[in-house]
Parts: structure tokens; sequence; C-alpha cells
């Protein structure tokens, strides 16, 4: 009896699947399957990603002459200009699992830009850094594993080289032109590559703002435009679709919202240039932890700084050590420049080089000296 009950159980349920794809054949276009294939036709050939690519400009072509000068604003083609060139970013990574075997996981996504034909691509320092393997996402569906040439931490920038043909290349702008109020433009994919391409739209909110992140400090542009975790490496775009910055950060604090930050990209060309071709970029240091007014303050030292920084340490072998400064001296002046805090110290030694010679004035029990200073690079470690 329930042998009997299961083969009409069976039929019927055939039937049904049968009448369902029946229904449903034809409903999603040319990605749909046919009901009944017709024995004497050959099953087309599926698309290649190219053939698909030049039917998808083709068909945008045909919607860009129909759009009226009202839809068709310089945000809208400036999404156009950068969007193929703005990638997606994998960063993979070996763990062990509960049973300690290793093997290889997301560790986190990102965006990034491509900025010249042999395929390299600017992105943060933060969404590649710890990755044992990139994988790099086209717009246009192609995906390659990436190879990162050189990171700096200092800036958070990298620089990521995919070997593709007939890639997409991004047009810097010049970032010192930037006003307070224009729009900006941001482009990557926040969340994953669920959401690749997001295109969000504001104004510059304001220029050089000086943010720290952990230990380092960055200046900034300051946007209103939309930034979400995935942003971080993609690009920030005026309405002429030129890249005036690459997306960096965003304070994500309870109730602030629209402050996005990202790195000026005069200001990214330089390190990206000395990435590509070295894989590291050398920072001049001075060689000690020092202690401003605002410091001292909040960790509650009572101490007459003199309106300058009091070295608590020095680097063995480093700059200041070498020239003979001591620990408890009071650093007043930098090349001549007063600094009265640790920040405006750190923007004064950004202007020069390693192997650079700068004149420090300090304080040393009341009586004022200057030290020839030779800057050294920052160590790595």
């Amino acid at each position: 009896m329930s042998k009997t009950f299961l083969n009409k159980a069976g039929k019927l349920t055939f039937s049904l699947l049968l009448a369902m794809s029946m229904l449903f054949s034809g409903c999603g276009g040319d990605s749909g399957k046919a009901a009944a294939p017709d024995a004497n036709k050959k099953p087309a050939a599926p698309a290649t990603e190219q053939a698909a690519q030049k039917n998808a400009e083709k068909k945008a072509e045909e919607i860009d002459k129909k759009m009226s000068g009202a839809r068709n604003t310089p945000i809208v083609q400036a999404a156009k200009k950068v969007g193929p060139t703005v990638v997606g970013i994998t960063n993979k990574a070996y763990v062990r699992d509960f049973f300690n075997r290793v093997q290889l996981a997301e560790r986190g996504y990102g965006s990034g830009v491509i900025y010249d034909k042999s395929g390299l691509i600017v992105t943060n320092n933060h969404v590649v850094d710890g990755a044992s393997e990139i994988i790099v996402s086209l717009a246009d569906g192609r995906s390659a594993q990436g190879k990162v040439l050189g990171t700096d931490a200092a800036t958070d920038l990298a620089v990521v080289k995919i070997d593709l043909d007939n890639l997409p290349v991004a047009e810097f702008g010049d970032s010192s032109t930037v006003q307070v109020g224009e729009p900006a433009i941001a482009i990557g994919n926040p969340l994953g590559m669920e959401f690749r391409g997001s295109v969000t739209v504001g104004i510059i909110s304001a220029l050089n703002r000086s943010v720290e992140i952990g230990e380092k400090k960055f200046t900034l542009f300051q946007t209103d435009a939309a930034i979400n975790p995935g942003n971080s490496g993609g690009a920030l775009v005026n309405a002429d679709g030129e890249i005036i910055g690459i997306n960096s950060a965003k304070i994500g604090v309870s109730n602030v919202e629209g402050m996005g930050f990202a790195i000026p990209i005069n200001n990214v060309k330089p390190i990206i240039k000395e990435l590509a071709a070295k894989g590291r970029v050398a920072h001049p240091y001075v060689g000690a932890s020092l202690i401003d007014k605002d410091i001292a303050k909040h960790y509650g030292f009572d101490m007459d700084l003199h309106e300058g920084l009091f070295i608590m340490k020095l680097s063995k072998g480093g700059p200041l050590a070498r020239s003979g400064a001591r620990t408890g001296d009071i650093i007043t002046e930098f090349n001549g420049v007063k600094v009265h805090t640790v920040a405006a110290l750190r923007d004064e030694i950004a202007k020069h080089q390693v192997g650079d010679q700068v004149n420090i004035t300090i304080l040393r029990n009341e009586t004022q000296m200057t030290l020839a200073v030779t800057l050294q690079e920052y160590p790595r470690s």
C-alpha cells in the first residue's frame, strides 16, 4: 500500500514540477531556460564577458542619447567615467579552524582604483594589511589575483598589481584646487562585493583636516558623502570625473553622521610612485618620545615646558641622541620654527627628507642651545 502511494505521489510531484517549469520559462529574459528546446536547433554558446560588456556599453549609449540634460548631470557623467576604474579587493589570510586546521579564509574587503594601464591599483594599507592572498574584482566582471607591490602604514596607502589586459584607467585631478562646498562623489564597495560600485554624493566639507587614527596623524579632506566599511581605498571624485582623493576613514561614533575622510590625491601621487618603484617609503624622524602641554595636562604632569616639547625618551642611535640631546631637554624650535605641540613638530619633519640636516633649538637647565640634527629613516619595525 505504501509503495503504491509513493509511486502516485512521485508522479504527482513530477507533473507539478513540469507544469511549473513551463509556467516560469522565459521570465528571466536571455538568462532563462527554455521549456522544451527544439531538437533541430543547436543550443546557443554562452556569451563571453567581452561580448556582454560591449552589449552593456551599446545599451548605455542608447540610453545616453535619450536622456535629457536635466538627468544627464555632471554627477552621472563622473560616475560613468570613474566607475569602471574602481575595483573590489578581497583580503584572504591563513587561519586555524575549530579543529586547528590551517585554511585560507576571507579576512576583509575594500576598494581600489586602477591608475595605470600596466595594472597598478592604489588602495589603503589597512585594506591589504596581513593578507596571504589578494583577489581583485573588476567592474566588468573579471577578477584576478593581485600582488602587493608596496605598503606604507604612515600614510595608509598601498599599491597592488594585476595582470590583465584592456584595463580602464582613472584620471587624477589636482587636489590643491579643491574648494569647500563643491560636489564630492564617493565610489566604492560598501559592505563588500554585494554592493560593488556604489555611488554616494555630498560636498567637500573641509580641507586639511588633521585626523589622528591610532598613533598616526593624517591630513585629509572631509566630506559628507556616505563612506561605509568597504569604501576604503575607493575614489573620491569631483564633478569633472577626476580623482581628488582616496577614501580612507569615517568617524563611526554614535550621533555622528556625514563625517568621512579622504587622502588628497596630490599627497597620494608621490607615495604610490615610490611604492610601485621601491615597495616602501622612507619617512624621516628625530628619534624621541615627547610631551607637549596638552599631553602633560591629560596625564596630570605639572611642569613648565616653556611652550616647547619635553624629551621623555631618546631612541638609541637616533638622530637626536647622535646630536647630543639628552632626556629632560625641551625642544623649542625646529629649523627656526617654534613648535608648541607634538603635531606641529610632525608637520615640520614631514616637510623634509631622510638625510636632511636641520637645526633644533633646545633648553637644558634654562640654557638655550642649538643642535645640528641629521634626519634618519623611521624604523619600519
